[in-house]
């Protein structure tokens, strides 16, 4: 079957009037026409001037890292549409958390959605990120995320994730996939062929999935199956190798057998598309990370990411270069006129499938008047206010220190290094919510002072805050006790035994590896303020705890749970 034909079938479903548009449009399109509509390229912020710089390469699609200020998103989204010669593909990262733009509401992660176990809910959610996406111009969202959270060591997937169980990732990716796709937003399973049971961040290094064939297919296989059954328009690729299917499919005993999947043509004709079906449209993950750098040269990666099955070529330094290292791979034989033909027939198919070619300008990005009225709404506020309430997870309270009261822990001293940046994240995150909230429900609340460390007669409660979310390049995710602490002598001193002691993470839910004897533990996911609010409330039992830890936040360690 050719891939015209085939955009009749899930998950393009394409009519006999879009596919005549698609076989027309690939009959007028120029070779180096052809070529560009393989790149989205990044834009980030709002300024004219870069996304104008892009928008004359004719590429298929840009990826939108906002500004802060709705008015110059929208406008900035506005010039592309206004440059377009072919209906653009405009790709976000709806994943919500701590690293949102800040002109969208702020949501919880998948995490939080996740630990809230309640996929109405989880429906409602990726609805309204929908509905504000849609209002800014997206129509491809790099979600959801449907790695496994089992290695606790990982920085990129944590909070990510839907968790470590299967089922759960299943049922949650699901929902994500379902409620976007309705409503207008093609979906992304990511990342192919599944990250996280490799501790290291493929934005680094190129990492290992190191499953056997079986193991694969009880775990991602299911997950990627389940998503593929829902209709999942797209899977994004990425810098992560997978040996033993790679093996299975008769790559020989090289270093090829632990090549990225966006270099192996195994592992995205061989397994996705002829083993599991997979007929929908591949993107690679952003060619500008180390996890594709690392492993070959720029000349050589380029080509092959489209040679070795991916349709879409995501991000580049240097746009002009990566055009003439696609040409100079098609003309060394590497790359295929007939392959460059299929992935652009893909990348039209979506394009169709999402209606573009029958959507007015105003339809793919209303008037920004009709923007405010859709963007951070009160009903999105409460949304994030049920799914981050709900997810609040009590781990332990061994002692049993909760709920605190002022009576008993009127003087809190707060030990917490703040938050941590997302690189391409807006205003810094604060804990306002929580302290603020604390100090209205009349405790006294000072940050600690190594000068006036806590001591049954200064300090009534100690309360560790974390608050880092999973995000690319942190490499790990700890407690650092020498910053928390203010540096040696006190990184050695543990509060626990002589005054109360809450440690409240808002973000990496695997803490107790390095506080496995903390008395009372609370994961909370994300920074966002619904979730810090809430927490002050469970903290003084104004409201019970609901969420069902979607990992093993004692992090396999027996004593952790005393």
């Amino acid at each position: 079957m050719s891939v015209l034909s085939s955009l009749a079938k899930p998950p393009f479903n394409l009519d006999a009037e879009a596919i005549v548009w698609v076989e027309g449009l690939l009959a007028r399109l120029s070779l180096d026409e052809k070529l560009q509509q393989l790149f989205v390229h990044l834009t980030i912020g709002d300024e004219p001037g870069p996304i104008e710089h892009l928008m004359a390469r004719k590429p298929g699609g840009i990826h939108r890292f906002f500004g802060n200020r709705i008015e110059e998103a929208w406008q900035g989204t506005r010039r592309a549409l206004e440059l377009e010669t072919v209906p653009l593909l405009i790709t976000g990262d709806l994943e919500a958390g701590g690293h949102g733009p800040y002109s969208m509401s702020r949501m919880p992660n998948q995490l939080s959605t996740a630990a809230a176990d309640d996929l109405e809910l989880s429906d409602r959610l990726v609805r309204a990120l929908a509905r504000e996406g849609r209002a800014l111009g997206f129509n491809w969202s790099f979600t959801p995320v449907v790695d496994v959270s089992r290695n606790i060591h990982s920085a990129i997937v944590g909070t990510r994730s839907y968790g470590s169980n299967i089922e759960t990732i299943i049922a949650q990716a699901v929902t994500h996939i379902r409620a976007l796709q309705e409503s207008g937003i093609a979906a992304t399973a990511k990342h192919w062929p599944g990250e996280g049971f490799d501790p290291r961040d493929q934005h680094l290094v190129t990492t290992i999935n190191p499953l056997s064939t079986s193991e694969w297919d009880d775990t991602f296989g299911r997950i990627y199956r389940a998503a593929f059954d829902a209709g999942v328009m797209t899977v994004m690729s990425a810098h992560i190798a997978l040996p033993s299917w790679a093996e299975k499919l008769g790559v020989p005993d090289s270093v090829e057998r632990y090549a990225p999947a966006s270099q192996s043509a195994a592992l995205n004709f061989g397994l996705m598309r002829d083993e599991l079906g997979f007929n929908g449209l591949i993107v690679s993950d952003a060619t500008e990370m180390a996890g594709l750098g690392s492993w070959t040269d720029r000349a050589t990666a380029v080509p092959r990411v489209i040679a070795s099955g991916c349709d879409v070529f995501l991000f580049s330094k240097d746009v002009d270069a990566d055009l003439a290292l696609m040409k100079q791979g098609m003309r060394q034989g590497v790359l295929t006129e007939q392959r460059v033909e299929d992935a652009v027939t893909r990348v039209l198919g979506l394009k169709a499938a999402l209606g573009l070619h029958r959507k007015s300008r105003d339809e793919r990005l209303p008037a920004l008047d009709t923007v405010r009225t859709r963007v951070d709404t009160d009903e999105h506020r409460e949304t994030a206010r049920a799914v981050s309430a709900k997810a609040i997870t009590l781990v332990k309270d061994t002692t049993g220190t909760l709920p605190l009261t002022v009576e008993r822990h009127r003087r809190i001293v707060i030990i917490s290094s703040g938050t941590r940046e997302h690189p391409i994240s807006g205003p810094p995150k604060q804990l306002d919510g929580l302290i603020d909230g604390l100090k209205t429900s009349g405790f006294d609340v000072r940050h600690f002072d190594p000068a006036q460390p806590p001591a049954p007669d200064n300090a009534d409660l100690v309360l560790h805050v974390l608050a880092v979310e999973s995000a690319l390049t942190l490499s790990r995710i700890f407690i650092d006790w020498n910053r928390d602490h203010g540096g040696f002598p006190h990184s050695l001193d543990r509060y626990w035994h002589e005054i109360p002691t809450v440690m409240v993470s808002f973000g990496h839910p695997y803490h107790l590896f390095d506080a496995p004897r903390v008395p009372t533990y609370i994961n909370a996911y994300t920074t966002i303020d619904a979730a810090q609010e809430a927490v002050v409330r469970k903290l003084t039992g104004a409201e019970p705890f609901s969420g069902v830890s979607p990992v093993d936040a004692f992090c396999g360690l027996p004593d952790a749970r005393y």
